[in-house]
Parts: C-alpha cells; structure tokens; sequence
C-alpha cells in the first residue's frame, strides 16, 4: 500500500516527527510512504520520505498575503497545482493529511483533486484551524464562533496574523464547503477534548478516531544525571516548565508569578526559552535554551521534582507524558486535552497560583503511568488505513 502524508514540515517539531515516525512504522510494515512538505529543512536521515511543496519564495508570499487579506490556506496556488501533477503520477492509495496550514498549500487546488481522487483520506488535525475562519486555537479567549460560522475576529492579529482584513466569515464558508466535499474521510485527533469539538463543527459528518500522541520510551525514562550538581541544586525542589516556544499562552507569565511567591527551598528551572526572553527572566529562574538532545531532556525531566505545565490552550502535549515516562509528576491547568493524561487532583483550574503551591507543598502531587509508546500507538493508523 503506498501512503502519502502531507504536513507543513517533514522530521521536525512534533507533527513533522509523528509523520516520519508513522513513515517508519509503515515501512517496518511492509508499506510504502512519501512525506509532501512545505517549510523547513529535512533532517539527512528523512530525506527518503521528503517531497517539497513549492519554495521558501512561495511560503514567504503565502504569509505576505495572509499577513494584508486574511486568505491563510488560499494562496500558494501554483505551487500546489504542480505538487498535485506529481501526486497523480505517484498515485497513492491513501492520502493522509496534517498540517494543512502553515503558509504552503492552496486548500482550494488541493480538496478540487480530493474530491477528483475519491481516495481514501484520513486527517489528523492537531489543533482547530480546520473548522475555524481564521485561529488555530480559540480556548484562551473563550470563542464559540466556529460552531454556527465565525465573524469578527478578536484573534485576526494571531497566528495565522492578518493586519488589514478581517475574512474570518468568508474562510468559514470556504473551509466548510470545501472540507465536506471529501466522501470517504477519517478523522483522528490526538484527544478526546478535540474530538469533541469536531463533533460540533461542521465536519460532524465524518467519523473520529482517537489516537493518543506517544513517545519514544527508550528515550523517555528515568535518566540519572548530574543536573542538580551541575547547576547548584542539590536540596532544592525543582518545579520544571518545558516548552519549544514560551509565551504568556503557554504559561510563561504565571511562572514569573510563581517564582514570587515560592520560598527559597523551591527552584523553577524553564527549558525552551530564548536568548532574548533568558535575559528578562527573573534571576530565580533558571533558564535554558531549546536543547534538541533527548537524552538531555529525559536527564532534566528526571531530575525534577514536579513538572509544571500552565497551559491555557493545548490540545494534547506531549510534554506530559514524557516528564511521568520519566517518573516526574505533573500539574496542569484544566485546558483542553491536557488534563486526558494528569491524575485529576493535579489539574488546576487556570491561573490559580495559591492552588499550585499548595499542591507543591503537601504531597508534591500524585504520579501517574502513561504507557504512551508511540510506535505502538502509530500501529493504529495501518487499521485506520484498512491495510
């Protein structure tokens, strides 16, 4: 069976690693999978899998125009129409969807061929941009628009940011007629809380499968190291924080606050930050840059007390599971699909910063075993798939 994947990047960030993990398991399998891409570098070893959709000149013109006519997923036409040229020629059985947003594919030209194909799709969505007119995410200010057609915008300045135009009602309708034109589509979401609000948009009419995102476990275990020596935390309790972008969405501003009313046996140590945000930083806080070395970071989940996780809008992180992997506990904000893998006394309700330190400073929270073995959990999608 020939399976082609496509997403916005190939081999990195956490949805460009689930295809070439999926690749893998597919390949093991005795199939055969291309991974079409648009962004980004490939790491050497993924090459194998890698099509390029367009250029960098493209996705810089997708954003450009995105950025003045709010028509993120309509531009890139050109570029799609040639990729499509070369999907005809590949010809897959199964066409397994991603990341469709991300500045590098004209929707349009692409669901035209779908509908064309009549192949089997399966669609993983990891976040909400595909039933929304404009946001990826819409928890953090509380909108509902998206279940009966979206319209003033108050999220037009984010991702995928528009500075002039508002076109949010005009994508809804676009995004709705196209999305369900597709006869035979799966969907699968990495959590039950996405799954449910799929269940409330317009693309009800297909079935939705849960597949949980997983880790690599020969990774993401207990890992001795030393950590605490090296950086002068021995008899301290270190309060972890991993992110691969900090903002004040994923929580960055109530560490700050944390840090503050924290007594000195407490250390808060945030992996993931910028050099630019390091330097603001208060010097309580340990900070450290992005490390792309696991075993690094399988060393600094083991290594800490309680991890942290003040999400205020996520689907379903990974970070969760590979801090308990690693036999370190988490606390985090009742958000979306983040709470699906945290014992339930350990979830806070958002922003609640006296109920954090109580929890720190009672029982350091309860542990919780999540056997989240991804190449067992990507299994799933060859049953998915029907082959």
């Amino acid at each position: 069976m020939k399976i082609l994947q496509i997403n916005s990047v190939c081999g990195i960030r956490s949805t460009g690693r689930i295809c070439t993990d999926l690749a893998e398991v597919l390949e093991q399998n005795g199939h055969e999978c291309k991974i079409a891409y648009g962004r980004e570098s490939v790491p050497e070893k993924y090459q194998k899998y890698a099509i390029r959709i367009g250029s960098d000149f493209d996705v810089k013109m997708h954003a450009l125009q995105s950025r003045l006519f709010d028509n993120s997923g309509f531009c890139s036409k050109r570029a799609t129409e040639k990729f499509i040229e070369w999907v005809k020629e590949y010809n897959p059985d199964i066409i397994h969807l991603h990341n469709i947003h991300g500045y590098y594919i004209n929707i349009e030209v692409l669901f035209n061929y779908l509908e064309e194909a009549d192949k089997p799709v399966v669609w993983t969505l990891h976040d909400c941009w595909t039933f929304t007119g404009h946001c990826a995410h819409y928890s953090y200010v509380q909108c509902d628009k998206w279940k009966v057609g979206c319209n003033n915008c108050q999220q037009r300045k984010s991702y995928p940011s528009s500075f002039l135009f508002d076109h949010s009602r005009k994508n809804w309708l676009k995004k709705k007629a196209l999305f369900t034109r597709v006869k035979n589509m799966t969907l699968v979401t990495p959590s039950k809380w996405l799954a449910g609000e799929v269940r409330q948009s317009f693309l009800n009419m297909y079935p939705v499968t849960v597949v949980p995102n997983g880790i690599d476990l020969n990774v993401f275990k207990p890992t001795p190291s030393n950590f605490r020596k090296k950086n002068n935390l021995e008899g301290k309790k270190i309060v972890l924080g991993v992110a691969s972008a900090w903002n004040p969405l994923k929580g960055l501003n109530d560490f700050v606050a944390l840090s503050k009313i924290l007594d000195e046996n407490y250390k808060i140590v945030l992996v993931g930050v910028t050099a630019k945000q390091k330097k603001k930083l208060p010097k309580d806080i340990l900070a450290i840059e992005r490390t792309n070395n696991v075993k690094e970071l399988a060393e600094i989940y083991t290594a800490a007390d309680v991890f942290l996780n003040p999400t205020y809008q996520d689907t379903y992180p990974t970070v969760n599971i590979e801090a308990q992997a690693c036999g370190t506990p988490v606390v985090t904000y009742r958000t979306g699909g983040s709470v699906e893998s945290v014992p339930k006394q350990n979830v806070v309700e958002q922003g609640l910063l006296s109920e954090i330190k109580s929890l720190l400073t009672t029982t350091l929270c309860q542990k919780e075993n999540f056997d989240n073995d991804k190449f067992e959990l990507l299994k799933k999608y060859i049953d998915i798939y029907g082959a």
